[in-house]
């Protein structure tokens, strides 16, 4: 595998709106169906429920995509990462997908991320369906047979066809005993620290942290040393 080829990413998603209050009526009736499947008790309703809204592309939108890619050098693998991120989600996918068809376009070509394969690709293919924008065919599915798809998984590469349980990226990375991200916030403060705080810089950081986690993990998979911090970078 030429670790070169591979793409890896994050992306950040927050709800649509500031608060339940301002989800357009038509959306509002929808949420509310929504959050009766997702109460647990009599203390949750719609409103208090909301804040949950941006893991659902029908709900959400994206604020930030991360991306890594691998490249030699003096005989050693750098990292340089990337961010698109903004309050503009069409734009932000606009750029991602010129990104992506600009360099990473063959068959060759592969796409990484910790259970990407049930959230972040496709949420990214439904916001860009949403934006009437054409999905990249790195992304896109449609028609292709099981070994054609170009995206790799490190929460799959670590089940080994164990479907039982979800493993997150925190516990990998303590697993592996790989560095943790530098970060004061998790993804259940992105919300928050968008809406209230106004805060996008800080997002972006947690984001690009965990692309960096994420490629540590796969290097671990693969049975690879980790990427020294002098070798990673931004561009």
């Amino acid at each position: 595998m030429d670790l070169q080829k591979i793409l890896f990413l994050d992306i950040e998603t927050v709800p649509q709106v500031k608060n339940y209050e301002k989800i357009p009526e038509r959306l509002k009736s929808l949420w509310n169906h929504k959050a009766g499947f997702l109460a647990k008790n009599e203390e949750d309703t719609p409103e208090s429920l909301y804040e949950r809204a941006g893991i659902y592309a029908e709900f959400g939108k994206i604020i930030c995509i991360s991306v890594g890619f691998l490249h030699h050098q003096d005989n050693k693998h750098h990292l340089r990462l990337k961010s698109y991120y903004g309050d503009d989600e069409a734009k932000i996918l606009r750029d991602f997908k010129k990104l992506l068809e600009n360099h990473f376009n063959t068959n060759q070509h592969l796409l990484c991320g910790h259970n990407a394969k049930e959230f972040d690709f496709p949420y990214l293919c439904r916001r860009m369906l949403v934006h009437g924008i054409q999905i990249p065919n790195i992304l896109d599915l449609s028609g292709k047979k099981p070994w054609e798809v170009q995206h790799l998984d490190t929460m799959h590469m670590w089940r080994f066809g164990d479907f039982k349980s979800f493993t997150s990226l925190d516990l990998l990375a303590a697993v592996f005993d790989v560095p943790s991200p530098k970060s004061d916030i998790s993804g259940a403060d992105v919300g928050r620290v968008y809406w209230e705080e106004n805060d996008l810089e800080r997002i972006v950081e947690y984001c690009q942290n965990d692309v960096v986690c994420l490629v540590q993990i796969f290097r671990k998979l693969m049975g690879m040393e980790l990427i020294e911090d002098k070798y990673i970078s931004l561009v």
